[in-house]
């Protein structure tokens, strides 16, 4: 026979890895000792029970920084077994599933590990390869760094820029399914202003102390931060670098190759240097994390995607200095393999907890900002 608890559980509609971030939340919302860590434990406080969808908001918003998991006086071997970081995890997956769109492809974020990311890029690197052969391309004379020698720049753009907008239309219906469940009222500039220097400045990656996260033990450090903005920006200035250059296409201002001091080369060393040191520290922070941090399972789609941003720098800088030689070609096609896989799994790999991330956020700077109101799990 069902217990009543079992059967409250079931009308909450809540799956075991909610139940088990609402037992968490709710012995945490008794003990108040991690309040001032991150925006978790404030927004925490602000509710007397958890529903789905605070339990969807609150594990977004978790940065999965670890101290409060050190700092846990009822975590393991605690007959409780409070693990805030691994808890929030498990969930952050299956909200990318859940709002995945389409629906039938959110199974992919349980599949997209390292292994799917290298062989995607490998087959999509062979493909342009053959495509260049087909097209007689595949030169290993000098080209001077003339790509669009080998592929007119509307045909990259076009290739590119499909792969590119599906996946942020992808992106932007389901972290729209995610805010549209959240509810969190109208967003002011304060709001708005807040949310984004949270994110910008990787706030909640410092800790609540200003000192960092931990990784490997109970150390505070604040490299995860510093390997993250590497990386983001990194990212940032690429895609700079790459609209700059269709720019100068479009309005003639430069023709290719471009010089190594033009404005698209200098924004794209930047970036492929930001791309070589954050994802390369990432990857070492990602080996040496302890066990207990995060959800283990999801491991093989942190690497995957950290692994796709490392290769799509070094195989951009490689094109960069070797493009006035024979092997321009060949390192073309590999390049652009990797970018084009990287683009797309962006909607159904580790690339969507930013964006979640932010929407959460924005949400919790709008909710500090509305009247205390202890709201419960139908509210």
């Amino acid at each position: 026979m069902e217990t009543l608890e079992g059967l409250i559980n079931e009308a909450r509609g809540l799956a075991a890895n909610e139940l088990e971030v609402s037992r968490v939340m709710t012995i945490c919302n008794s003990c108040r000792y991690c309040e001032g860590f991150c925006a978790v434990f404030p927004a925490m406080a602000r509710r007397l029970e958890f529903g789905k969808s605070d339990i969807h908001y609150l594990a977004n918003l978790c940065h999965n920084c670890g101290a409060c998991l050190h700092a846990c006086q009822y975590a393991l071997p605690h007959e409780f077994a409070v693990n805030v970081p691994k808890a929030m995890a498990t969930v952050r997956l299956q909200t990318y599933t859940d709002y995945a769109w389409p629906a039938a492809l959110g199974t992919l974020y349980q599949r997209n590990g390292l292994t799917l990311a290298l062989a995607t890029a490998g087959a999509l690197s062979l493909f342009l390869a053959l495509v260049m052969i087909m097209r007689g391309t595949l030169l290993f004379t000098p080209l001077h760094g003339n790509f669009y020698a080998i592929f007119p720049h509307n045909t990259l753009a076009l290739m590119f820029g499909t792969v590119f907008l599906f996946a942020m239309l992808a992106l932007g219906i389901g972290v729209r399914r995610f805010w549209r469940t959240e509810s969190p009222g109208p967003a002011s500039a304060g709001a708005m202003a807040e949310a984004s220097g949270n994110v910008l400045q990787l706030t909640y990656l410092g800790g609540g102390h200003g000192e960092g996260c931990n990784n490997a033990d109970d150390a505070f450090t604040l490299w995860r931060r510093r390997f993250h903005h590497f990386t983001f920006y990194g990212f940032m200035l690429c895609f700079a670098a790459t609209s700059v250059a269709t720019l100068y296409h479009f309005f003639g201002v430069l023709e290719v190759p471009y010089p190594f001091f033009s404005l698209p080369v200098l924004l794209g060393v930047a970036g492929g240097i930001g791309l070589l040191i954050g994802p390369t520290g990432l990857l070492w922070l990602n080996l040496r994390r302890h066990p207990m941090h995060g959800d283990q399972a999801q491991k093989p789609m942190d690497r995957g995607f950290i692994v796709l941003l490392l290769v799509t720098s070094v195989t951009g800088l490689a094109l960069l200095l070797w493009r006035d030689t024979g092997a321009m070609t060949l390192l073309l096609a590999v390049h652009l393999g990797v970018v084009m896989a990287l683009f797309l799994t962006l909607p159904y790999g580790k690339f969507a907890h930013g964006i979640y991330r932010s929407a959460a956020l924005l949400k919790w700077a709008i909710e500090k900002r509305q009247p205390t109101k202890l709201r419960t799990a139908d509210e």
